[in-house]
């Protein structure tokens, strides 16, 4: 009755372990573009390419990697480009905040003209 406890517990455990390996991979491959396609992710393309690097990632996962070692692996091989959420690094830097600057001197220049026009 003990081993059978023991196995129905370990399978309980294995089974979340495997559904949550597959939830970071099916997070991972959701978040990599496809160069052959370049519109999809390689979650969703059949192409020989995504294929390939869905292989790469489920055996780097496999070897104990964790999310952030394959986006760096990735980044480092195909450059920023191949991930649809690259993140705030300081060569992006500036894309994140020009339009927040524009829009605060925009905002401040109608300001100034419209106090201007009232008196």
């Amino acid at each position: 009755m003990k081993k059978f406890i023991f196995i129905v517990i370990f399978l309980i455990l294995s089974s979340n372990v495997f559904s949550a390996n597959e939830e970071l991979k099916n997070k991972i491959y959701k978040n990599i573009r496809c160069i052959v396609c370049q519109g999809q992710s390689i979650y969703e393309s059949n192409s020989d390419f995504a294929i390939d690097l869905k292989k790469l990632i489920s055996k780097k996962l496999d070897n104990g990697e964790n999310e952030k070692q394959i986006y760096e692996f990735l980044i480092s091989r195909y450059g920023d480009w191949i991930v649809f959420n690259p993140g705030l690094n300081f060569n992006s830097l500036a894309l994140w905040l020009l339009p927040l600057i524009v829009f605060m001197i925009g905002g401040f220049l109608i300001f100034r003209l419209n106090n201007k026009k009232r008196k």
